[in-house]
């Protein structure tokens, strides 16, 4: 029996993005503060200082992200003092034009009023703003429903077009196989002793039973998955397998995997996938929410790394730290695709709901 490490699928397009606003992509405030040259910061420790200072700034505060290449957390502030807290703190601040409240109120009234099938959106704080993704398929009455929310929401929004649609990432990564689909197996987990593994909630929602090769031998049994709302899903082995904690690197090598950890954005990332190999990125956004055909998916992290159809339900991860699983997105890996988007499922929310650990 062959032995199983994390691995990844999923379904995606070439993405040319196009802005519908006035606003860009850029920041659009003054960078960040100069001061006093700080020690370089890991992405554990930028994300622990990040929650000391939310916890500190309240208000003053509008989100945070880790400058990867400077080793340095970027926090926005909205006044003066706060930029001497966070300066001293160790990070770096910088001004901002929208208060955390407001984003906060912009996220709300997405929620409320633009559940589109096609679109997703996140708060980008490298930008200070909701960016919201729109896909081919709003188009008529729902394009007129968008356009109608994000213009009473003024420049707290900026939308994107892609020339690909948002989707699922149904087949298969370090291949699991069922009788219908492919999908790639997540994370390797115990559950009172006994092992499994996590992938895709949408996978599992498809396929109540999983072998290793097409058409062959059973080894796993889907044992629960959510589907829209989460998405994760929890198979136990019913065979003899090899189920390290570790990621396929499909180089000979694999990662081992021995903790978990919540993503940072900015944090330099990688993803497994038979379809695709190993692809690595950055993380671009957190409590993403992505409206499938299928239904909505919330608190999902966002990343600008590559994925294509078989990816589905493998592993994110930053080293020996496992972060997601793939969900969904648009775009390819080919050279050619001007752009690139995946979303997966925070794997501490998929541990929690099924009550297993790493294993």
């Amino acid at each position: 029996m062959k032995s199983f490490r994390v691995s990844v699928r999923a379904v995606l397009a070439g993405a040319a993005v196009v802005a519908l606003t006035a606003v860009t992509l850029a920041p659009q405030q003054a960078q960040a503060a100069p001061g006093p040259v700080s020690a370089a910061l890991s992405p554990l420790s930028a994300q622990r200082l990040a929650v000391s200072l939310t916890d500190r700034l309240q208000d003053s505060a509008a989100g945070s992200y880790y400058d990867d290449g400077a080793g340095a957390l970027v926090v926005n502030v909205v006044d003066r003092t706060a930029e001497k807290i966070v300066r001293a703190a160790g990070a770096r601040p910088q001004r901002v034009r929208f208060t955390q409240a407001r984003l906060d109120s912009t996220l709300l009234a997405l929620n409320e009023r633009a559940v589109i099938p096609g679109t997703a959106w996140v708060q980008d704080p490298r930008v200070n703003r909701v960016v919201v993704t729109a896909d081919p398929t709003v188009t008529g009455a729902r394009r007129a429903q968008l356009d109608k929310v994000v213009s009473g929401l003024g420049e707290t929004v900026t939308v994107r077009r892609i020339s690909t649609r948002l989707t699922r990432f149904m087949e298969g990564g370090d291949a699991i196989w069922g009788p219908n689909a492919r999908c790639s197996l997540g994370f390797n987990v115990k559950k009172a002793g006994k092992p499994g593994f996590l992938t895709a909630g949408h996978c599992g929602n498809a396929v109540a039973t999983w072998s290793d090769t097409q058409g062959g031998a059973q080894i796993a049994k889907t044992e629960a998955s959510t589907f829209p709302g989460s998405d994760h899903a929890i198979a136990l082995y019913t065979a003899a397998v090899d189920s390290r904690s570790a990621v396929d690197l499909y180089n000979g090598r694999s990662q081992a995997i021995t903790s978990v950890g919540a993503a940072t954005v900015g944090e330099a990332v990688q993803r497994s996938g038979s379809t695709t190999g190993l692809h690595g990125g950055k993380v671009t956004g957190l409590n993403a929410t992505v409206n499938y055909e299928q239904g909505q998916v919330k608190g999902l992290i966002q990343t600008d790394v590559c994925a294509e159809p078989g990816d589905s339900g493998g592993p994110l991860f930053d080293g020996p730290k496992a972060l997601g699983l793939l969900s969904g997105g648009s775009g390819s890996c080919g050279l050619l695709s001007p752009s690139k988007v995946t979303y997966y499922q925070p794997v501490q929310a998929a541990l929690d709901a099924y009550g297993v650990s790493l294993g």
